[in-house]
């Protein structure tokens, strides 16, 4: 009965010495009074659970976990009260458990290694994949080990892949055969035609694809270095300066330079390559093998900076024997233009939108994974700015990319962190990256605007003044009161039309007619200056027949300012009108039709204020000097030098204010052009006409007819006293002759 009778001898003695109890613990009472072991692992079902074993012991019993379990407590024999089975996660436990070929899924009680291609695991899926050697163990295993177009044969050690033509694999005789898409180097397209030298980069691509294609054996790694270097070689002409110079130009470049370099990366022999050239630098990383490799990826230069793993870049689907990632930055590329920040929508702050700027050198990031729209990991790239400018309530640091509609976009790319000197950028998706700076405009004081308009106002009506005295003032004719008078017409209509239309910019025909308008004119204005400079050395180095034809006056001070404007509305006529103001644009080097002028006719007048003053002071210091006219000139120098002085200061203050920068800066910039702006006209009419004697006399004459009863008038007239009417001969013979000067 499953007690031996020694055990029942034993018991029965003890119940006669009365030491048997009525409870016998892990064993059962027999109806003699005999305890009798429990089984307990066959009658009470489940004391150990399903996931383990139960042993029986006399009047007790114990459990051990089945293998691919664990105890949580960690014993190896419990009872059910302590503890029970769970299962052990062999993947995250035993590291390496299916090899560095295998991936390793957790299954309930056990595990399962499934090999990558090119691997087996020999005898079950529970054991570490290894590499297949022969074609009949790919054959068994169903791995297509050589790609669809290959085909498997023995070698001595293991199997060799032979590719068809147009697939190739590069050389590594054991990864499976890709195909070269050689049509995808083609040099027929307009934009490819208008940049000089893309052409010879494709046609050079394209001869060295097909050369690869026609090989049946797979092909032989070639230089990859050496085409790499006469790829970034050629890239310099086609980065000339101002080139390229449209969205579909630079779409263009930025696709070919990528393409060659995924086509040029497999062929490369040392795992990373660097090569910088004046317009570009990149950095590639590439590694080889049968297996996906793993770790991370770090590529940085001068301008740029990628993190990212080996995971990423490989990509998810068929290793195709190799990884690579790429870093390309291009030094002097400039995409910019209304058009491609079209796309930059969801920027507004407080209902206005921003302007843009590129803030960051173009950034190129290349990776072999076939599906760089959809990675499985965002990237990191640092991107350094162009200046070092911390953000503010007015600027802000936007990462965007190069989509293929030709405009920048920051669908899936994230600004992470700004700082003075960098941008760093998370992006989803891989492609061509910068960093732009969106400039919000901020409301100009009040203060600003007052000072602006009173300026403007103070300086239009002196310039009124000075204009009417120059035209009915009969005792200051002459060439200088002519060059006067059409300087004063040409700052009197560029205030006016600065003051009432530089801030109009809709509609964008009045606006750039309005940019054209001041452009002109202040050329007009430095034109006439000039002329100025070039009658005073005339008057003091060719003392008679100095004056000269108004023909030619008009002719170099209007002629000369509207061939400047008609060549440039030739050139960029979009050039004229910005988004904030109708001025010059400041991208496209319009800006130099005026600025150069100027400086040219600043340098120019200097060199002639210089001969005249070194002639005069010669003059000064002759025998019998013409102390009378050497004084006009002098003071006709002076008055011309402080109006030069006052004019160039307005301008070089002006550029600063209608070129992009800080509130700040802006602001005293346009308080300092304001206030230059207004002493321009009240110094015309100061030195022109309040200094002057005859101009004095005149005001004198006219203020004394119109406040003189009309009875004193008729007196006057009636008077015939000789020597009044000598007087008045004498001054007026006075005034002829100062005249004539």
């Amino acid at each position: 009965m499953g007690v031996g009778n020694k055990e029942l001898l034993i018991l029965g003695l003890t119940c006669m010495l009365g030491k048997c109890f009525s409870h016998c613990g892990g064993w059962l009472q027999h109806q003699r009074a005999e305890c009798v072991d429990v089984d307990e692992c066959d009658e009470v079902q489940g004391q150990c659970g399903k996931d383990a074993r139960c042993f029986n012991t006399n009047g007790s019993y114990y459990c051990q976990c089945l293998s691919g379990f664990k105890n949580t407590h960690g014993n190896v024999n419990f009872t059910g009260t302590s503890g029970e089975c769970k299962d052990i996660n062999e993947c995250t436990d035993k590291v390496g458990i299916c090899g560095s070929a295998g991936n390793c899924s957790n299954r309930i009680g056990s595990y399962n290694c499934t090999c990558q291609s090119g691997y087996v695991s020999p005898q079950n899926s529970t054991e570490k994949c290894r590499e297949i050697i022969t074609c009949e163990e790919a054959e068994i295993n169903r791995d297509n080990i050589c790609g669809e177009k290959g085909t498997c044969t023995n070698g001595d050690r293991s199997y060799l892949c032979q590719c068809q033509k147009g697939y190739t694999n590069y050389g590594n005789k054991r990864t499976p055969c890709s195909e070269l898409k050689c049509d995808g180097f083609s040099a027929d397209s307009g934009p490819t035609q208008s940049l000089g030298g893309l052409a010879k980069i494709l046609s050079m691509m394209r001869n060295s694809c097909l050369a690869l294609s026609n090989q049946s054996d797979g092909g032989e790694k070639a230089d990859g270095e050496a085409l790499l270097e006469k790829l970034f070689t050629a890239t310099v002409a086609v980065l000339s300066p101002g080139r390229p110079d449209s969205a579909e130009d630079v779409s263009v470049l930025l696709g070919t330079v990528e393409n060659s370099i995924m086509f040029i990366g497999p062929q490369l022999k040392n795992n990373y390559t660097k090569i910088e050239t004046t317009e570009t630098e990149v950095e590639i990383a590439v590694q080889w093998g049968s297996t996906r490799p793993t770790g991370t990826i770090h590529l940085t230069n001068e301008n740029a900076t990628l993190d990212t793993d080996w995971e990423t870049a490989s990509g998810t689907g068929t290793y195709p024997g190799f990884a690579m990632a790429a870093l390309l930055s291009y030094k002097n590329l400039k995409i910019s233009g209304n058009r491609s920040f079209e796309e930059l929508k969801g920027h507004e702050k407080d209902g206005v939108a921003p302007s843009f700027q590129i803030f960051s050198r173009v950034v190129s990031v290349v990776v072999s994974n076939p599906s760089t729209q959809n990675l499985s990991r965002s990237v990191n790239i640092t991107l350094r700015h162009l200046e070092d400018t911390e953000e503010s309530p007015e600027v802000r640091y936007i990462c965007a990319y190069w989509n293929e509609r030709e405009a920048w976009s920051t669908d899936g790319c994230y600004q992470h962190h700004s700082n003075a000197t960098h941008t760093v950028c998370t992006c989803e998706h891989l492609s061509s990256f910068a960093v732009l700076m969106a400039l919000y405009p901020i409301e100009e004081p009040f203060g600003l605007l007052l000072v602006n308009n009173i300026a403007l106002i103070i300086s239009i009506v002196c310039l009124l003044l000075s204009i009417l005295t120059f035209m009915f003032c009969r005792s200051i004719k002459g060439t200088r009161t002519t060059i006067h008078l059409h300087l004063c017409i040409c700052l009197f209509l560029a205030d006016l039309i600065f003051l009432a239309g530089i801030s109009q910019t809709e509609p964008v025909g009045g606006c750039r007619f309005v940019a054209a308008m001041l452009h002109y004119l202040f050329l007009g204005v430095f034109t006439w200056m000039l002329l100025e400079g070039v009658q005073l050395y005339r008057m003091v180095v060719l003392v008679f027949n100095a004056t000269i034809r108004p023909l030619y006056l008009f002719l170099a001070g209007y002629g000369l300012p509207l061939i400047i404007v008609i060549i440039s509305a030739i050139i960029r006529p979009k050039g004229y009108g910005t988004d904030k103001f109708c001025w010059l644009s400041l991208e496209d080097g319009l800006i130099w039709s005026f600025l150069g002028p100027v400086c040219f006719i600043i340098v120019i007048n200097v060199f002639f204020f210089i001969i005249t003053v070194w002639k005069l002071a010669h003059k000064f210091t002759s025998l019998n000097p013409e102390l009378s006219q050497l004084n006009k000139i002098k003071a006709f120098t002076v008055t011309a030098i402080a109006q030069m002085c006052i004019l160039g200061l307005m301008w070089m203050f002006g550029t600063l204010l209608f070129q992009e920068g800080t509130i700040h800066s802006r602001t005293v910039s346009a308080y300092i052009f304001t206030i230059l702006n207004s002493l321009q006209g009240a110094l015309v009419f100061i030195l022109h006409c309040l200094l002057s004697k005859q101009v004095r006399e005149e005001y004198a004459h006219f203020l004394s007819c119109i406040c003189t009863p009309q009875k004193k008038k008729y007196s006057d007239f009636s008077n015939t006293n000789p020597s009044s009417t000598q007087s008045q001969g004498s001054r007026s013979g006075q005034q002829t002759s100062e005249s004539q000067i």
